[in-house]
């Protein structure tokens, strides 16, 4: 069998081969008539025979992206067996069969009813196969051909990326890599230079450039500062068919920074800063900022500043604000405007992450100069101590000087200071201090064992500005003396028994003392002097401040004597020695033979009387409720007596109270001051009540003197309101005279007396004319007949 490829002529230019007698498949068995057998054998002499192909084929070839108006033809099968009547059938099968390549079942041609695309599918495997029509039996086994599709130039070339985005450092030398671009063509590689690309750069020279083989970008100018230029884009072109004219591009945009290096020292953008700092500020205080410019960034910008010398070195220091990058001027020690008033400072400005390749350019730090004046302030008085620590005994005197403070004021102006206790701290009183020269005495006296310290604070002011104040603590010690004699700890009930022998222990006791020796307490004991042998009982003094009493004789009696008072004498031995007399009662009382109490003489003598409990309590509720009658009757009877004398509201208090007493005569000058009836100027200066002491003690108001041109009754009538509403004034059951005699007379004496030394009779007719008042005594004397009888 042999095939006829037909193909376009372009095509056929290229390549066109047939392929002879390829035999796909051999049967032994066949019985097709065109099978014929040639044999050659060099052995038996038999002709050697040839079998004849029954199929003839070529491996097909079709073009992609075909644009034409009929279908592409693809070529013809054709089987020996087929004598041209029509008898047999050409079947197609395989990839594409029926929708992409279609065969004339009659002829065998072969049709692409599509445009192919290699991309897509570069090869089809189809098998074809002849079959008798009117048998249905294949004239020929099936065999199988491949249609390949030959690429044009159909693809462009495809960047991997969109948008490439690289870094390199700045002052790269020239021909430093950058960022590698990589393009994909799709079209066949093998065949033609359809695939091959080549890259160029369309945008970014001259600071760029790309190696047209291998897509890498490299730098292309030396020393680029990133200082002047950070960011560059770069467009890269991927050309096919060898960069030739005709080929397809593609682009891609690359976006590409500089990163910083080093390469810039810090500067100061000026020379000198100014400051200044008031001399109160305390150290720590912030007095401004300064900042040195890099034009770096990240750790390339870190700087660090540096006092490198100057006169306020110890006094100033400078830190580094690590998010800012300023140096802040801080104070250091206190400032003093009357010491010094400008420091002067050198401080550098140095980074930190230094680049060596770039050393060579020069030292990577900057000095300015900063200046800093002290602001003067009126500042508060300055004690010479931080706090003061005064110890005094207790006994000592009030008003005594215990100790002294000082302040002094630290300006130049030198104020002088007042001193002053701090009220709130010294509650009760107690210390005062000599508001000129700061000494502290005390007010009141001390004792330890109350207040064994005392925690004053002392105000210094200045005079002539009362704002500017200092306060100091002043801790007082109050040192112990021996002012307190030793006690017992603790009331003792001791007893001995009636059956005790002689040198029994029947009590230890103890004593304790307020004061605090410093050698620690150390106490006697001894009989008082008043009785020094006791016959009863016997005082061991045991050397550990404790004392034993021991028995002296054999058998006590609590009939006879049922307590025994046993007085102790002790003594401290500290300077001044203190003593005291404790006195120890010791009941006798019935014990066992154990010695354990049973009952004592107290006990014994109630039930002897035949009292028991119950009839003690009701004898005491009984005196308990009499005294609680006498109570209420006296209050009763208080509340009678001081009711007042006299109610009636039209009493002028002119009757006498008589209390039976005649006094003591003429001579008897204490009951009452018979002068206060003749001068009334001696009953003006009013006098409290010398028999009862007022309960408060009223401001006595002198009074206008009432005899001068005053009625005597009216006299009579506001002495009366004097004594009613003054507190002072003596009880009711007082008496009060009210008598006045008024000034002289302008008729001057009337007694009869001086009338018979006179010369003459007395005229007094004159009488009539004063008015009916008068009017008895003009009718006793007005007349002759009257001086007569």
């Amino acid at each position: 069998m042999r095939t006829y490829h037909c193909l376009p002529l372009f095509i056929w230019t290229y390549m066109f081969y047939a392929v002879d007698a390829i035999p796909l498949q051999e049967k032994a068995n066949s019985g097709l008539p065109s099978k014929r057998m040639m044999s050659l054998t060099k052995d038996d002499g038999k002709m050697l025979h040839r079998t004849k192909r029954g199929w003839m084929w070529n491996q097909f070839f079709l073009l992609e992206e075909y644009t034409g108006t009929d279908t592409q033809y693809v070529g013809k099968l054709h089987t020996d067996q087929d004598k041209g009547d029509g008898n047999l059938k050409y079947i197609l099968t395989g990839d594409g069969a029926g929708s992409i390549f279609v065969i004339d079942e009659n002829t065998g041609d072969i049709h692409a009813a599509k445009k192919l695309d290699r991309e897509e599918k570069s090869l089809y495997i189809l098998r074809a196969k002849a079959i008798d029509r009117k048998t249905g039996r294949q004239v020929e086994p099936e065999s199988e051909f491949i249609i390949k599709i030959h690429d044009i130039n159909d693809n462009e070339p495809k960047f991997t990326k969109d948008l490439y985005t690289a870094s390199v450092p700045e002052m790269s030398g020239v021909g430093t890599s950058v960022i590698q671009v990589t393009a994909t063509d799709a079209d066949d590689a093998n065949y033609g230079n359809s695939a091959k690309v080549v890259y160029s750069i369309l945008q970014g020279q001259p600071y760029f450039s790309v190696d047209p083989e291998s897509g890498i970008i490299k730098t292309a100018l030396p020393d680029m500062s990133r200082e002047n230029r950070e960011k560059y884009q770069v467009v890269i072109q991927a050309k096919d068919m060898g960069g030739q004219m005709g080929g397809l591009s593609g682009t891609t945009t690359v976006h590409i920074t500089l990163t910083d290096v080093n390469n810039n020292p810090p500067r100061f953008p000026q020379s000198t800063y100014q400051f200044n700092s008031p001399e109160s500020v305390p150290p720590g205080t912030h007095l401004g900022r300064i900042k040195a410019n890099d034009p770096d960034v990240g750790e390339n910008a870190e700087m660090e500043y540096s006092i490198a010398e100057g006169d306020g070195a110890d006094m100033f220091d400078v830190i580094t604000d690590k998010d800012t990058q300023e140096g802040i001027i801080t104070v250091k020690q206190n400032l003093d405007f009357e010491n010094k008033m400008l420091y002067t400072l050198r401080v550098d400005a140095s980074n930190t992450h230094p680049d060596p390749r770039f050393l060579h350019l020069g030292p990577f730090k900057d000095t300015a100069v900063v200046k800093i004046s002290v602001e003067d302030i009126d500042e508060p008085p300055v004690f010479s101590k931080i706090s003061y620590l005064i110890e005094v005994d207790e006994d000592v005197k009030e008003g005594s000087i215990i100790g002294q403070v000082t302040a002094y004021d630290p300006d130049a102006t030198n104020n002088f200071i007042q001193y002053s206790v701090d009220g709130h701290t010294d509650m009760d009183r107690i210390f005062s201090i000599h508001p000129e020269n700061g000494s502290i005495f005390t007010l009141k006296p001390l004792d330890r064992e109350s207040s064994p310290w005392h925690n004053i604070t002392i105000i210094a002011t200045e005079i002539n500005n009362s704002k500017q104040s200092s306060h100091i603590p002043v801790f007082i010690r109050i040192l112990d003396i021996n002012d307190h004699a030793p006690e017992f700890a603790m009331y003792y009930e001791t007893f001995v028994c009636e059956n005790a022998k002689p040198g029994q222990l029947i009590q230890t006791v103890s004593v304790m003392d307020k004061d605090d020796p410093p050698r620690g307490h150390k106490f006697f004991f001894e009989p008082v002097p008043e009785f020094p042998l006791n016959p009863n009982f016997t005082i061991v003094d045991n050397k550990d401040n404790t004392a034993g009493i021991m028995t002296r004789k054999d058998g006590y009696s609590r009939h006879k004597m049922s307590t025994y008072l046993l007085p102790i004498l002790i003594f401290d031995n500290d300077y001044p020695i203190q003593s005291s007399t404790g006195t120890l009662t010791i009941r006798v009382c019935a014990c066992d033979q154990q010695g354990n109490m049973q009952s004592c003489s107290a006990q014994a003598l109630v039930l002897s009387a035949g009292l028991s409990t119950g009839a003690l309590v009701a004898i005491l509720l009984c005196v308990l409720i009499l005294l609680v009658l006498v109570v209420l009757f006296a209050a009763l009877k208080r509340q009678r007596k001081k009711e007042p004398l006299i109610i009636s509201k039209d009493d002028v208090r002119d009757n006498i109270v008589t209390y039976n007493d005649e006094g003591g005569g003429e001579e008897d000058t204490q009951a009452f001051d018979i002068g206060t009836l003749r001068n009334p100027e001696a009953r003006e200066d009013s006098k409290l009540r010398r028999d009862v002491m007022p309960e408060t003690i009223f401001q006595i108001r002198r009074t206008v003197p009432l005899w001068e041109n005053i009625d005597v009754q009216d006299f009579i009538h506001r002495r009366l309101k004097e004594n009613d509403s003054d507190p002072s004034a003596p009880p009711y059951d007082s008496l009060a005279t009210y008598a006045y005699e008024g000034d002289a007379s302008i008729a001057d004496s009337l007694s009869s007396l001086e009338s018979l030394a006179a010369d003459c009779n007395q005229d007094y007719d004159y009488l009539s004319d004063w008015g009916p008042r008068f009017k008895k005594l003009a009718d006793m004397y007005g007349g002759e007949d009257s001086d007569r009888e």
